[in-house]
């Protein structure tokens, strides 16, 4: 999986934008596999050592409101920088802290550090790619974040084997890759005053909806799939590990093919089919107690889910060309909230009837449907007029 010649820059300059991708998946998810681990370590018990994920994720959600545009007022290239080598510094903190409360404020750190680094890298990644190609490149992307996804649970337990502490010296080691490899993005200046109001927009206001609603719903379906397969299918968690891992395999192969898709067919059309057939692959998982139909579904699931999160990072990364890092960092904040508030909503459905869990969250991919036809305009069906046409093409990927 190497990034994808082409216009733009290629090569060792298109390397720490997909490392990025890479380190946020990982950087979440390592310690889950370690959990009991640190609970012996840290003499807690098991909800106290929760803590480890949601020390990353509350400031990490909180800052996604913000972040974005606080990088294009500073500088991308500064406040990138900065969040890396917070991230990085944070990092090695969580591998020595002496206790607890030191392990949960680095935990903490290294989400506020995600929270910059995260919308500013794929701002920059839309800066310096042509728009014509800007879907493949971050298919690109996404097939780095589902190896960060997939691999964080494999690296996560076998340093839990040896010592959990390698697993965050490992971190700090990729963090430190991207620092070496860029000069950051294209934006090395701040702009005095990045628009705030089209942050307010109504296509904006859809499209983080459209973001809470599918990830509430149903690409928040592996939280749903981990209990059927261990409480229902009777799985033990190594087999209903690799399941889930599954999930990730078409994302990991055939993100910048999706990428294609957005780029030909234009981000409307994909994202409402591969919204729609999503849904329709999670509601049908409910019914099924089939071991090998459930993870032949999920395989399905994982790519169509890969393609809905293409179209919503290529939609953001181009709806406010003056302030793309606050309008994808708006977008993603949404889209964090929705992973958390899913699980609350169906988790309680899944003990009363596990079909209607997974057709419910199937559902509210409906919402996604209309709130994303609401934010991405038809594509024009004549050839525009020389010159730019602000507010339509700039502004429309789809």
């Amino acid at each position: 999986m190497s990034p994808e010649p082409g216009p733009g820059p290629t090569g060792l300059r298109l390397l720490p934008f997909y490392l990025g991708g890479f380190l946020g998946p990982f950087g979440t998810l390592v310690p889950v596999p370690m959990l009991p681990d640190l609970r012996d370590h840290f003499a807690v018990d098991s909800a106290t050592i929760s803590w480890a994920i949601s020390a990353y994720l509350l400031p990490m959600a909180g800052l996604l409101l913000v972040s974005g545009t606080i990088g294009e007022r500073f500088g991308r290239s500064r406040v990138l920088r900065t969040s890396l080598a917070v991230y990085l510094a944070a990092s090695l903190l969580v591998a020595a802290a002496p206790g607890l409360a030191a392990f949960l404020v680095a935990r903490a750190l290294q989400g506020a550090a995600n929270a910059f680094f995260t919308p500013l890298l794929l701002a920059g990644l839309a800066d310096i790619t042509v728009e014509s190609r800007l879907g493949r490149r971050i298919g690109m992307y996404s097939s780095f974040q589902a190896v960060g996804g997939a691999g964080a649970p494999f690296v996560g337990g076998l340093a839990a084997e040896i010592d959990w502490r390698l697993a965050f010296v490992g971190t700090a080691a990729v963090t430190g890759l991207i620092l070496v490899t860029s000069p950051g993005p294209s934006a090395t200046v701040g702009v005095e005053r990045p628009p705030i109001r089209p942050l307010l927009s109504r296509r904006l206001l859809a499209l983080g909806l459209a973001s809470l609603a599918v990830t509430a719903g149903p690409l928040g379906a592996q939280v749903l799939l981990g209990l059927k397969l261990r409480d229902v299918l009777g799985l033990d968690p190594g087999p209903a590990g690799l399941i889930l891992s599954a999930g990730f395999i078409g994302p990991i192969l055939l993100g910048p093919a999706l990428g294609r898709l957005t780029d030909r067919f234009g981000a409307r059309l994909c994202g409402t089919l591969a919204t729609v057939g999503a849904g329709v692959v999670v509601a049908l998982m409910g019914p099924i107690d089939s071991t090998p139909a459930v993870t032949v579904f999920w395989l399905a699931a994982g790519s169509l889910f890969a393609l809905v999160t293409v179209v919503l990072h290529r939609v953001a990364a181009v709806i406010v060309p003056d302030n793309r890092g606050g309008a994808l960092s708006a977008v993603l904040s949404f889209r964090f909230l929705g992973f958390a508030i899913g699980p609350l909503i169906w988790v309680p459905v899944l003990t009363s009837t596990v079909t209607g869990a997974f057709v419910g969250s199937a559902l509210l991919g409906l919402v996604t449907v209309v709130a994303l036809l609401s934010a991405v305009p038809p594509r024009p069906t004549t050839p525009p007029p020389p010159g730019p046409r602000p507010g339509v093409e700039a502004a429309t990927p789809g």
